[in-house]
């Protein structure tokens, strides 16, 4: 019989180990993250008293995204997906969120149209290395005093504040940040969380007729990204940023379908997620 119960930090081991049947590299640092930035909307699947299955949720307000929804090969189709969605829903509603948005594998989008969610889009995960490019944008390195107006520019664009995410993300030393400013408004920022050797580019956010600007602020961070291992995740209707890439050795590594379940409050703006995890 299932059961479901909180994730907790003695469980990051089998969450790595789960996830890695996959391939989705995350690590037990990841899973500390979410945890620290959503305690009570992380859940174990039990198998009587054995763990084969897990789900992460966090809340941005009216918004909330759904990722690492995974069971155990030998207990999927056995009920274990619908009951770790259906914690997953309930916690939600429990946190006001309106709006559920996550990013499907493509076998795993027939699954998520049962449950209600709509077929958004379609977006590109691309691996390559960064690059030296040259760059006459006008943007600025991203300080203490920037962080409030992104927080509050992705919130106009994406539909919820993810202000906790951003915080600690745009605060790490290593990381880095970028943002361009209009006549004192901001109109487009770019981030890439930078590790050992590699590097994940997102998000990415620019006002929806700055395709010019999101090119430039992406030159701006492959050219501190030289000999790094990069990985983003781009829509497939941003050709130009596609073919870009592709013309500086960028390859496709997989593709996955943006879905939301309720309206969506995304606006039209030139969008790369900050992790396939979070939106």
């Amino acid at each position: 019989m299932f059961q479901i119960r909180k994730l907790l930090e003695e469980d990051f081991d089998f969450a790595v180990n789960l996830t890695d049947t996959r391939d989705w590299q995350q690590t037990e640092e990841d899973f500390g993250f979410m945890l620290e930035m959503e305690p009570e909307g992380c859940f174990i699947l039990l198998y009587d008293s054995e763990r084969v299955g897990l789900v992460t949720n966090v809340s941005f307000g009216k918004v909330g995204w759904l990722g690492n929804l995974i069971v155990d090969e030998k207990h999927r189709k056995e009920g274990g997906g619908r009951l770790l969605m259906q914690y997953s829903l309930e916690y939600f509603r429990s946190r006001g969120v309106e709006t559920v948005g996550l990013f499907a594998y493509m076998d795993t989008v027939e699954f998520y149209r049962k449950l209600g969610f709509i077929y958004d889009s379609d977006f590109v995960v691309l691996n390559g290395k960064g690059f030296s490019s040259d760059t006459k944008a006008d943007v600025k390195k991203v300080d203490e005093s920037d962080v409030d107006a992104i927080v509050d520019f992705d919130c106009s664009c994406f539909g919820g504040s993810r202000g906790k995410l951003f915080k600690p993300l745009l605060q790490s030393r290593g990381n880095i940040c970028y943002v361009s400013y209009d006549e004192e408004q901001i109109c487009g920022y770019a981030m890439a969380k930078v590790y050992w050797n590699t590097a994940d580019v997102g998000p990415l956010m620019c006002k929806q007729d700055r395709g010019d600007l999101a090119l430039e602020l992406l030159k701006k961070l492959f050219d501190k990204l030289q000999s790094f291992e990069v990985s983003l995740c781009v829509p497939r209707k941003e050709t130009v940023i596609l073919e870009f890439l592709r013309e500086h050795g960028f390859s496709e590594k997989f593709r996955v379908a943006r879905m939301f379940l309720g309206l969506s409050n995304v606006k039209g703006c030139v969008y790369i997620p900050e992790s396939l995890e979070r939106g």
